[in-house]
């Protein structure tokens, strides 16, 4: 997975269609938050689990244990495959889940023709419904944010034709494993089964070219995830534009 997604709806909404009986004790508005350019190291809205219950915070993307700080940029993602046993999420894992809301996510495709030349693909659900992004994060209480605070996406290996535009690609759960993955009193084992298991299948999504401006974290505009003007029908292909090192192992 590339490091840009796109969060634009109103957290009303997400929570609507996550489930509408949730209980939050932080609130959430029905304002489109209309960001359509999701850069790391900027705060991000997610759900995280307290122990009052559910929360919604903005918190940073981009996570590292403090004896990994300052070593190298912090991941942004956290492979599915180690994430349960490896020590440099142990501190997250399983207490940390979270679940990023979300309409889609870029990818970038090598120009076959020219390896210098990347086209920006967007990828959503053919539904066009938001999605949820199964994700750990740290989020200490309070007001003000935390300089140890922030979170990663899991990242599950691509398949079928999703592979052609990129090897990775985010965990993505229904509604039903979104809560289940929230719920505090899942068995470890149970969230790991949800991360390694039931990440919704590459048929349930569509994607196709869009233009090269989102390439600028400035642009924000909803331009962004337009079909480019020479492919406006969805197609299956990717690559990665991300000048970070964005995954752990």
């Amino acid at each position: 997975m590339c490091g840009r997604f796109v969060q634009y709806e109103g957290m009303a909404i997400y929570i609507e269609e996550l489930s509408p009986q949730i209980e939050l004790f932080s609130g959430y508005d029905a304002e489109r938050i209309n960001r359509f350019n999701v850069a790391p190291t900027t705060r991000v809205q997610l759900l995280h689990i307290k122990e009052d219950g559910l929360h919604i915070d903005a918190v940073r993307w981009g996570w590292a244990p403090f004896w990994a700080k300052g070593k190298r940029p912090d991941p942004i993602n956290a492979r599915v495959e180690t994430v349960t046993t490896g020590k440099f999420f142990k501190q997250l894992w399983p207490n940390g889940r979270a679940i990023v809301p979300s309409e889609g996510w870029y990818e970038w495709v090598k120009d076959p023709n020219d390896p210098k030349k990347k086209q920006p693909y967007f990828i959503r659900l053919k539904s066009r419904k938001p999605m949820f992004f199964g994700a750990l994060a740290q989020v200490h209480p309070g007001l003000d944010p935390h300089e140890g605070d922030g979170f990663v996406i899991i990242t599950a290996a691509s398949d079928q034709g999703m592979v052609d535009i990129h090897d990775r690609r985010p965990l993505v759960l229904t509604a039903q494993h979104s809560n289940e993955w929230l719920d505090p009193d899942i068995s470890s084992a149970r969230a790991e089964e949800i991360a390694k298991e039931l990440c919704q299948p590459t048929e349930e999504f569509e994607w196709f070219p869009v233009g090269r401006a989102v390439g600028n974290v400035r642009n924000q505009g909803s331009e962004l995830i337009e079909p480019y003007s020479s492919a406006e029908k969805p197609h299956d292909e990717h690559n990665c534009d991300n000048p970070t090192k964005s995954e752990q192992k």
